[in-house]
């Protein structure tokens, strides 16, 4: 009896040696694989700074966010309905409104980014605008974008025009939207009508405006229109818009001219790390949202295949191999990283923990710099240029936002020194406007705004902004007979 007891025991302490050697194992292993960078900004000179003279310089924008007057997108309808509990969907019962009036005030927004001297304007078109009805096409929301572009173009600045952002026509959503493969065709079909009707005063085009966000917002957290809770459906529209992009990729690439755009996708890189660096939990369950929010995407445009897995609870499984000759550049977003922590409850699981020594934006998320670094290394596995189409801070105090563009623009110098090829950034964004589900409340602009004069105010993120791009001159590289910027994305 005393000698099977021993043998159980030395058999147990084995076993937990053995458990103990593969969690520090693992977790060892995943350090090394994925270190999370932290650098002493008390030793860094953020004004070292490298950028080629063929540099984008820019801010963005989206038409729903800035435009006003939509009353044909789905949103217009979300943002007018109440949630279950009978409470508005927008933080503070917000509507978007007249927004900015951009639509009206475009030309005073032009001189604004002209007095920076911004050499490129990131914006999108408005499809429910130029498609308010299936098949119908509004000549005279055609020709607004057609006078905005060529008021860049006279002011020496690039337009950079995004397809699809966020927002969908009241007939598309009404008709499935995405959550349907068939309605592709209605999206290229659109992106076709534009690319034709902008022709030669647009080089640069971006399709889709962050896919996993959207199928995250609008199919998971339930945050965005439809207001669904299905991850099944998050990951079958996810894989519609990949599809839709490289489907929209190829059709512009075979119009006459097609093939000089320069033609991408826009990505948030929100990186995802874990909480105790020492949970294995922590790292599985980290490592594993990070796959399904990054990688399924970046793998797409890598090898062809589509591959989204949450275990026990969707696995999506697509290949299209003319996904990987799909890119002429990519469209990197940036604004931090999250931190999550092993839970048996989703809702748990899925909220990000704050850490302590890092500063906060005005958002639920902190100022990581270190990550846009991170980001940049990450998606330049795919081996095309990268343009940094979103990177900016929540901050209605403005008493960060220097800190932050300082800091951010010193990590992609960086990495630009490193030899990774990145050929433009685009700050978020000119004008506070509609945050979507947080309405008007976050104020991400480098100049603020009246809600009710819609007087434009420079910031001092604005100045400072303003001063680094002058400092490496865009405008000499800016041939005057064209007003085009010379711009290397190939």
């Amino acid at each position: 009896m005393f000698l099977r007891m021993n043998k159980l025991f030395r058999s147990l302490v084995f076993l937990f040696l053995f458990l103990g050697f593969l969690w520090f194992g693992s977790v060892l292993w995943f350090q090394w694989r994925y270190p999370q960078l932290h650098w002493d900004w008390s030793s860094i000179d953020t004004d070292d700074l490298t950028f080629p003279p063929s540099f984008l310089w820019g801010t963005a924008t989206s038409a729903y966010q800035v435009e006003g007057g939509d009353t044909n997108s789905q949103w217009y309808l979300w943002e007018h309905a109440k949630d279950r509990q009978g409470n508005p969907r927008i933080l503070h019962g917000d509507t978007c409104g007249w927004a900015c009036d951009e639509w009206n005030r475009y030309p005073e927004d032009v001189r604004l980014m002209k007095s920076l001297g911004l050499n490129a304007y990131r914006f999108s078109v408005e499809w429910s605008k130029i498609e308010p009805r299936e098949g119908v096409f509004d000549r005279e929301a055609i020709l607004h974008y057609q006078q905005l572009c060529d008021t860049l173009l006279k002011a020496g600045i690039e337009p950079v025009v995004t397809l699809h952002h966020v927002t969908d026509p009241i007939w598309f959503a009404e008709k499935g939207g995405w959550e349907k493969e068939e309605n592709i065709q209605d999206f290229v079909k659109f992106a076709i009508h534009i690319v034709r009707a902008l022709g030669e005063r647009v080089r640069i085009y971006c399709t889709i405006n962050e896919p996993a966000v959207y199928a995250m917002e609008s199919y998971f957290s339930g945050t965005f229109p439809p207001g669904k809770e299905d991850l099944r459906l998050t990951a079958l529209v996810l894989r519609n818009l990949l599809i839709a992009h490289v489907q929209t990729y190829h059709a512009i690439k075979a119009l006459p001219g097609g093939k000089e755009k320069y033609v991408g996708i826009v990505k948030n890189i929100t990186l995802v790390d874990p909480w105790n660096k020492w949970s294995l939990p922590d790292w599985l369950f980290s490592r594993l949202s990070d796959q399904a929010f990054n990688g399924t995407t970046i793998d797409f445009f890598r090898t062809g295949r589509f591959r989204f897995w949450m275990p026990g609870m969707v696995f999506l499984n697509y290949e299209d191999t003319a996904a990987v000759h799909s890119l002429d550049f990519f469209g990197l977003n940036y604004y931090s990283h999250y931190l999550y922590h092993f839970s048996f409850d989703p809702k748990k699981a899925f909220k990000p923990k704050i850490p302590e020594n890092e500063i906060m934006t005005d958002m639920e998320y902190s100022v990581y710099p270190e990550g846009f670094y991170r980001a940049v290394r990450r998606v330049a596995v795919l081996g095309v240029p990268v343009m940094v189409t979103e990177n900016g801070i929540a901050d209605a105090r403005d008493d960060r936002r220097e800190m932050f563009i300082r800091r951010h623009l010193f990590a992609l110098s960086k990495a630009i020194r490193e030899g990774y090829d990145v050929c433009g950034y685009f700050y978020w964004s000119l004008l506070d406007n509609f945050e979507w589900a947080e309405g008007y409340s976050k104020k991400f602009g480098l100049y603020a705004m009246d809600p009710v004069t819609l007087e434009r105010t420079m910031r001092n993120g604005a100045r400072v902004y303003g001063e680094i791009v002058r400092r490496f001159n865009p405008i000499a590289a800016r041939p005057p007979s064209t007003g085009r910027v010379i711009v290397d994305c190939e």
